[in-house]
């Protein structure tokens, strides 16, 4: 079974930089797709970035250029380094992993484990 846990939210100015992390602790499927989702109340929760067993990686089009997602080779800990931050990426970020084939649509749906989240809030 996949088990998940994020850290290093907290807050940041606007233009600031904060990296999150994702620590899988339990089995790992090396063709998984895995990916970070966002959501803030009220709203659904988005798809942000996601990346391949292949490494082929896939963002949306509001964070192309500021945020890059990596994944150390064991395929055990998932990164998410986001630069030159918007209030507007205010959120809980969330680390998934889904099966392989999907995970470039960036939909919930497609991830069928989940971490419990990270805030990450940005002031202007």
């Amino acid at each position: 079974q996949v088990q998940l846990m994020e850290s290093g939210g907290g807050s940041v100015e606007a233009g600031g930089s904060a990296r999150l992390s994702c620590v899988n602790s339990g089995r790992t499927y090396s063709s998984y797709c895995m990916g970070w989702f966002r959501q803030v109340p009220g709203k659904e929760r988005e798809g942000v970035a996601s990346i391949d067993s292949d490494g082929r990686v896939h963002y949306i089009d509001s964070v192309k250029g500021r945020f890059t997602i990596s994944q150390d080779n064991g395929k055990k800990t998932l990164y998410l380094q986001m630069n030159s931050l918007k209030p507007e990426d205010t959120a809980m970020y969330y680390c998934a992993a889904g099966a392989p084939g999907r995970g470039h649509h960036l939909r919930r749906v497609d991830f069928g484990y989940w971490g419990q989240g990270t805030q990450v809030t940005v002031s202007s």
